[in-house]
């Protein structure tokens, strides 16, 4: 459902911001210590590096790559943070008669995002909200795009996860997310755009009923989309072969032992329940009983 991919941050948009003369100085943009998921300690202090993030807009061929890498359709609500002068949120609604919202803190920026979503008559499908980016409320969109820095990615991070609902498209223009490995890469042109999916949260205990009677059970444990975890069978300790986890969808596969084949659940996640969508293996929801 996801594959793993290495990659390297573009030494030629580095490039880029040298020559609009941004000072690199402490805010590198290839370094990212921040490996932990702790976000009830994570300091979201100095919201004014917002305003160090320079504007450079997006070439046209980009903004198109970006909403064909989110899939975005007719039926999205996009946000475009950091939006500049509109032109993300304007092409998704002129091409894909998409509803969006843009935001900004330069309010010159908003005011041209307005005017040119008046201009190209698209202002009916599109509104622009000049705000920090690290306050403003963005927890209805479907899909997000983003070019900022990579450090301002890491302070969004957390509440990018905690306030989208799992399968919330993310597309990032150059910068990624730190040790948030994302779903998709695409080249465009030297320039790389990075797609992560928004996992749902399945750490802890969960119960369910299999058709054929037996009791299943496992114990997960998660890092952004990457989980790992244990199994039985009516008690007994069975084998997690693998998990699956995209937006909110998993998939287990689960083997009494090693001699026997591997059962498939696939289900959709809430918070404490997940109901099956495939296949009539499952008998109940599985039920959350312990939070890990």
């Amino acid at each position: 459902m996801y594959d793993e991919l290495e990659f390297n941050h573009d030494d030629e948009l580095i490039d880029e911001l040298r020559d609009l003369g941004y000072d690199l100085g402490d805010h590198s943009l290839s370094e990212s210590d921040f490996r932990d998921l702790d976000f009830d300690e994570y300091d979201s202090g100095g919201a004014d590096i917002i305003l160090d993030v320079p504007y450079v807009p997006s070439d046209e061929k980009i903004v198109s790559a970006m909403l064909d890498l989110a899939q975005v359709t007719s039926q999205d609500i996009l946000y475009d943070l950091g939006c500049g002068d509109g032109r993300i949120v304007v092409a998704a609604a002129l091409e894909r008669n998409t509803h969006g919202v843009g935001i900004d803190v330069d309010p010159m920026r908003i005011t041209e995002a307005i005017e040119y979503a008046g201009h190209t008559g698209v202002e009916h499908l599109v509104h622009f909200i000049e705000d920090d980016l690290l306050e403003a409320e963005f927890g209805n969109a479907t899909v997000v795009t983003l070019y900022l820095l990579d450090l301002v990615n890491l302070q969004l991070r957390p509440r990018l996860l905690d306030e989208l609902r799992p399968g919330t498209r993310i597309v990032s223009h150059a910068f990624d997310m730190g040790d948030w490995k994302p779903d998709q890469r695409q080249n465009c042109g030297s320039i790389n755009l990075y797609k992560w999916i928004v996992p749902a949260k399945v750490a802890g205990i969960w119960e369910w009923q299999a058709t054929t009677g037996e009791a299943y059970r496992v114990e997960l444990k998660q890092k952004y989309q990457q989980v790992t975890g244990k199994a039985w069978i009516d008690g007994a300790a069975a084998q997690l072969k693998s998990v699956l986890l995209s937006g909110d969808l998993i998939e287990l596969q689960i083997k009494k032992d090693a001699s026997s084949r591997p059962v498939s659940f696939v289900m959709r996640c809430a918070s404490k329940q997940w109901l099956a969508v495939d296949g009539n293996l499952q008998a109940s929801a599985a039920i959350k009983i312990v939070n890990s």
